[in-house]
């Protein structure tokens, strides 16, 4: 009978340690890195845009993400394929605090948007981004990400018609030099504002009209438009910004 007992508190201390889950190693607590990281050029800068990781290289939701550490290779482009693990290479850039970004940093939600305006034609630039935690944990290296800066596409000219219950825009871009253009981006701000990082419409638009609608009346609205125009290397560039233009919803007559 005592050996029953025995037998049965052994039983019962094993069943209650509970199912042990996966062991996590340290170095998979960092954040994992940055995602759809893209640059691409717009105008006379380079367009750097990725999302702020969420959760750690174990695949945990994380929430202590507190800035982004990115460095930059310049060259001379035409060099042909570069050594991306060479980190010599590599120079700091910027170091973005996420509770106080600077000026030039745009935000929605959790994609960051930036422009970087040191550069030159003629010449490559890549980036490799990291996330810190609060606690100065640096996370994984993202993956590089290159754009080569060309002589920008020339601006659109940009007409804005006011209607009572919407505004239209029509533009006529100039032939590109190299390449060919492929759509156009609308960019929209309050006047007096900057103008945003990201375009209106989600795609480059294939027609040199666009409607906008769902606007407030009494508000001023002012537009530009960028040509986007696709390199023989098959890279989209943005050309320089057109003719800003402002309209507001008319009165009905």
């Amino acid at each position: 009978m005592r050996m029953l007992a025995c037998l049965l508190c052994v039983v019962s201390a094993l069943t209650a340690c509970g199912k042990k889950g996966p062991l996590i190693y340290p170095d998979m607590l960092v954040p994992a890195s940055p995602a759809n990281v893209s640059a691409q050029q717009s105008g006379s800068s380079i367009k750097l845009s990725f999302v702020i990781p969420s959760r750690d290289l174990g695949g945990r939701a994380i929430a202590g993400v507190s800035g982004i550490t990115i460095i930059r290779r310049d060259e001379p482009s035409g060099r042909g394929a570069a050594c991306n693990s060479c980190m010599s290479d590599f120079a700091p850039f910027r170091k973005l605090n996420l509770d106080l970004l600077p000026t030039g940093v745009q935000r929605y939600g959790n994609l960051l948007v930036l422009l970087d305006g040191d550069v030159q034609a003629g010449r490559t630039y890549t980036y490799r981004l990291t996330a810190v935690t609060r606690d100065d944990q640096e996370g994984a290296l993202s993956v590089p990400v290159a754009a080569e800066m060309v002589t920008p596409p020339l601006p659109p000219v940009l007409q804005v018609i006011s209607q009572p219950t919407e505004i239209h825009l029509e533009f006529a871009g100039l032939l590109p030099v190299e390449g060919a253009v492929s759509g156009y981006n609308v960019y929209r701000t309050l006047k007096g504002d900057a103008f945003p990082l990201l375009p209106l419409n989600r795609e480059p638009l294939s027609d040199n009209r666009f409607v906008d609608a769902g606007l407030e009346r009494g508000t001023v609205y002012v537009y530009g438009v960028r040509a986007v125009v696709r390199m023989p290397s098959g890279s989209r560039v943005e050309g320089l910004l057109s003719n800003e233009a402002e309209g507001r919803l008319k009165d009905d007559e």
